[in-house]
């Protein structure tokens, strides 16, 4: 500010995700995970920038520009991170995210202190779905 004056502003980070088929992607999510839309601009048929939130955990998603840099998974073959969804119960969640069209990368198990699996999106970003154990 220029003034001086502080606000109050948490420091967070949140991932943004870069697809294809933005408005179905931000379907997908809320179908796999429970997301709800907390911003959303622009149309289903030339893409959404939409932020979304589970339980107060936000990322945001929208179509790739490759103009601007942005490419999606299926773009660069790959991807270059991994999302660490933390959870109550990540059976559950990953199950979800298996019905709504998610991928099996590995099972749901026990390692590492996590009790944790992964799953790929249809839009190719992988999630590491899971919680810490509980400390003996």
């Amino acid at each position: 500010m220029g003034n001086g004056a502080k606000t109050s502003v948490p420091t967070t980070i949140a991932p943004w995700l870069s697809v294809r088929k933005s408005a179905e992607a931000v379907e997908f999510y809320k179908a796999a995970f429970g997301a709800v839309e907390v911003y959303r601009l622009g149309d289903p048929v030339k893409g959404v920038v939409a932020r979304l939130s589970v339980a107060g955990a936000e990322f945001w998603v929208s179509d790739e520009s490759p103009e601007h840099k942005n490419f999606s998974p299926e773009s660069l073959g790959g991807c270059s991170v991994r999302l660490i969804f933390t959870v109550a119960d990540p059976d559950a969640m990953f199950e979800r995210a298996l019905k709504a069209g998610a991928s099996q990368i590995w099972p749901v198990s026990e390692g590492h202190g996590w009790r944790i699996g992964r799953v790929v999106d249809p839009y190719g970003h992988h999630w590491e779905i899971g919680r810490p154990l509980a400390q003996e």
